[in-house]
């Protein structure tokens, strides 16, 4: 339900700017993307705070000041993040000039997460994390 709420909200907010604005995103920028990912949850298997920091934007390390401060925040406040036991990559939607790439994560107790990943394109052409929100697992009650 949630999920289904922040997709709606994406699209009309993608929807409403103008055409120009929009980021290209080609098939090799969605392979980009999700290996990015990849190697920052590897990273956090490893507690590797250099490596993870790394693949964040410069707002969010200058947020954080320092790779050990934004693993200690990781490790506690995004624990599915910090260890998932399952990732699934989902759908990408681009937002203006930036990308929110969804993933689906499950934690060691098996409930599910998704995890929507701001991606940002830097002057390079690389990308970069630029903030991850998670959705609550949902409980389904049979009826």
């Amino acid at each position: 339900m949630a999920a289904r709420a922040f997709q709606a909200l994406v699209l009309l907010w993608a929807l409403a700017l103008p055409a120009a604005a929009q980021a290209v995103v080609t098939t090799e920028d969605v392979a980009e993307i999700r290996a990015v990912i990849n190697r920052q949850l590897d990273a956090f298997r490893r507690d590797d705070a250099q490596q993870a920091f790394a693949l964040v934007s410069p707002d969010v390390q200058q947020a954080f000041g320092t790779p050990e401060r934004f693993l200690d925040t990781v490790r506690v406040s995004y624990r599915v993040v910090y260890r998932p036991s399952a990732v699934a990559f989902l759908g990408l939607t681009v937002i203006g000039q930036d990308a929110v790439q969804q993933v689906q994560l499950t934690d060691r107790s098996g409930s599910v997460w998704l995890a929507f990943y701001a991606m940002q394109r830097q002057r390079d052409g690389s990308w970069r994390t630029n903030g991850c929100h998670l959705a609550q697992p949902v409980k389904t009650i049979p009826t």
